[in-house]
């Protein structure tokens, strides 16, 4: 089989009828929950009727047990906000664990070949767990075991997922294919809806908004949302987006370019500058990698979502927004956040480096010169590691992160593999925004991780395809 060839057929066949029945059937009872005003009940039955369908699709579907868990990041949060709507306030958010639970089930993969992954190319991914676990032991210490807990679903749960992805490196071709397919049809879906929100802003989403008091998340109204669409924030919504608009741009289907258009309007919207510059980079990236005929193809593509989407951006009610938002990015001395964003990580560079064993996983909270309790509030990615990690958890998490992207940077595999070349420019695109806030946990760092995982698939997967080539 080629590097860019795949037998999946995009049918679900006769023996996948039982995955569909399983995920149809959350379906149905999750629609029927909600319509019967049965939010209570649905809210503690959606996390453990997705890990039951997770677990299903674990064992006998591997490769839709991968978009399964990505559609449940997609659209949990939405669900938890139409609940919250129809039922009453849920501050504790139960429902949000469903994702979580069910990308976790790759624990499994974990325990079972983390004595092999020496040997396959694992090291990187393995030292970044056990760095997450240095500090997890440090924050049962420190923090609230609860807390703790918590927080340590953000960090492990996406690099768990990469290693599941790595390891099965000789599914390579199918899950490109998923993935592919995935991404389009959620780019299409939460862009519509991302447009839909900004324009009417829909009863459940004010309704959070308000409760919430989530002043990132705009004002609950018609034109004035930051669009977030069916996730919890416009941040991890963006990054979602800048990974889809990256592998769209390698995607030959007929729907990548309504997808692409939704999707950049959304993006836009959201006005999220940290992903705007890493969509940049990763572009940037992805042409330099690519042969000279796939860049004159991707040239082509580009010149042509240009011209769908940028008559869209300059017309009210979208331009005005956007173009203030543009012009921020040139200006710095008026951009206040810019300008908050150098205060704060001035005044804590000190407090994140000062300590050697780290503050543990759960840790928001330091006592200040004063004895009192103060909030931690660290707008940079790694000054975040090592003020929770400290010293003896970031070298392996950094150095695992910095290994991975440097095999795969300096790899010569898979050149031809347009949807290879995308997974490293979404890693690119990702890593440039930890300067802003920390994106390897939760969804963000499920992107990161995740491409992480599957570019170090690619790279595996097209090293044995030239060695059977040599024998």
């Amino acid at each position: 089989m080629s590097a860019n060839s795949s037998s999946v057929s995009t049918y679900p066949s006769a023996p996948a009828l039982h995955a569909w029945i399983a995920i149809l059937g959350l379906i149905i009872f999750s629609a029927v929950a909600v319509l019967a005003g049965a939010g209570n009940v649905l809210r503690l039955l959606f996390p453990l009727g997705s890990l039951g369908v997770g677990l299903f699709l674990f064992g006998k579907y591997p490769t839709m047990y991968i978009s399964f868990t990505w559609w449940l990041w997609f659209v949990t949060p939405w669900l938890r906000r139409v609940i919250d709507y129809r039922s009453g306030w849920d501050g504790s958010g139960i429902i949000l664990t469903a994702p979580f639970l069910v990308t976790l089930i790759t624990l499994i993969t974990f325990v079972q070949w983390l004595p092999r992954s020496y040997r396959m190319g694992g090291l990187p991914l393995a030292i970044a767990i056990f760095g997450i676990i240095y500090g997890f032991l440090i924050g049962i210490v420190k923090n609230p075991v609860a807390v703790s807990l918590r927080a340590l679903l953000d960090w492990l749960t996406p690099v768990v997922f990469a290693f599941h992805l790595f390891v099965n490196w000789r599914n390579y071709p199918k899950y490109r294919q998923n993935l592919q397919t995935t991404f389009m049809w959620g780019l299409l879906i939460t862009g519509i809806y991302g447009i839909v929100q900004y324009l009417v802003a829909p009863e459940w989403d004010r309704f959070w908004i308000i409760q919430t008091r989530l002043l990132t998340n705009g004002t609950p109204e018609p034109l004035g949302i930051r669009v977030f669409s069916t996730m919890n924030s416009p941040g991890p919504f963006a990054n979602v987006l800048t990974a889809g608009l990256l592998i769209l741009l390698t995607n030959d289907n007929f729907l990548r370019v309504p997808a692409s258009v939704v999707g950049y309007l959304s993006f836009l919207l959201s006005l999220v500058r940290s992903a705007w510059l890493g969509w940049f980079i990763g572009l940037l990236s992805l042409l330099s990698s690519l042969k000279p005929r796939l860049q004159m193809q991707l040239f082509v593509t580009i010149i042509v979502m240009a011209l769908c989407v940028v008559p869209l951006a300059t017309i009210e009610p979208f331009a005005e927004i956007i173009g203030a938002r543009l012009e921020s990015l040139t200006n710095a001395k008026k951009d206040t956040s810019f300008n908050e964003r150098s205060e704060l990580y001035e005044r804590n560079i000190t407090i994140a480096f000062s300590s050697g064993l780290g503050n543990g996983i759960g840790s928001k909270y330091f006592v200040n010169e004063k004895g009192l309790l103060q909030e931690v509030t660290l707008d940079s990615g790694i000054l975040d590691v090592f003020f929770t990690l400290g010293w003896f958890g970031a070298v392996p998490y950094l150095g695992g992160i910095i290994l991975a992207v440097f095999n795969l940077l300096t790899s010569t595999e898979g050149r031809s593999d347009a949807f290879a070349s995308a997974a490293r420019a979404i890693i690119l695109g990702v890593l440039f925004q930890m300067l802003f806030g920390n994106v390897m946990l939760a969804l963000s760092g499920m992107v990161f991780w995740a491409f992480l995982g599957i570019g170090m698939a690619a790279n595996k997967y097209h090293q044995y395809e030239k060695l059977q080539k040599r024998m």
